[in-house]
């Protein structure tokens, strides 16, 4: 196996940051230091470290949070915040998250340790649907619904919904179902906001193919086999 790829799917870093830490001299294998990206390890027999320590492939683990609002998606904060570890079990704080939510938004967020399959995953050519329900400000019509799918100019470039619609209006505001595919930082509260109709409150109910379904907020479950196959599918 490329020594990269190795790297990637012990869960380091991505394919394209563990060539980084390559080249940059910080990985070893067998006590030697390595720079060539072409360097193939035996998973099996090959010690390799980074910084000095030790890696190793495990099993590939897949998890899904139903994750609080308030919670942030970091490994620690400075400041003193709730992270999504503070939420998780001991024995799920080695594994990654697939993508981020903010803050206050809630809902379904996935870790794991298959670097390469996350990576895969969160790259914008998938085209991987992110699934959201928005309650915003006010009511949604046809020319802000259209604005959304047609294409909505954020500072970082156009952002466009791949679905947009409102299922409930309720007193001043309304509860919209959201498909992006981007995963860019807070794009859908950004893109609602540009039409008129700030969030309320947000919630991602789908990432591809896995629904959150009745997940309890805070409660996290192992996928099984046949969901991380799907997601395998999406890539």
């Amino acid at each position: 196996m490329r020594l990269q790829k190795f790297l990637s799917r012990a869960g380091v870093a991505s394919r394209r940051a563990a060539e980084a830490l390559i080249v940059a001299g910080r990985v070893t294998v067998n006590d030697e230091t390595v720079r060539e990206l072409g360097t193939r390890v035996d998973p099996g027999t090959d010690r390799v470290t980074v910084d000095g320590s030790p890696v190793a492939l495990s099993a590939p683990r897949w998890v899904v949070l139903n994750k609080p609002a308030g919670v942030l998606t970091t490994r620690s904060d400075p400041h003193g915040g709730r992270t999504v570890y503070d939420v998780l079990p001991p024995e799920d704080e080695v594994l990654r998250y697939v993508g981020r939510l903010d803050r206050d938004t809630e809902g379904l967020l996935l870790f794991t340790n298959d670097g390469d399959l996350a990576h895969a995953l969160l790259h914008p050519s998938q085209g991987v649907e992110r699934e959201y329900r928005a309650w915003v400000v006010g009511h949604p019509g046809r020319t802000a619904l259209a604005a959304l799918t047609r294409g909505v100019d954020l500072e970082d470039g156009l952002a466009r919904a791949r679905a947009a619609e409102v299922l409930e209006s309720q007193g001043g505001g309304s509860l919209l179902r959201l498909v992006l595919t981007e995963g860019r930082k807070r794009e859908a509260r950004r893109m609602l906001e540009a039409v008129g109709h700030p969030v309320r409150s947000l919630r991602r109910v789908r990432f591809g193919r896995l629904e959150l379904g009745d997940l309890a907020s805070g409660a996290r479950r192992d996928l099984t086999e046949r969901e991380v196959a799907g997601l395998r599918a999406l890539v």
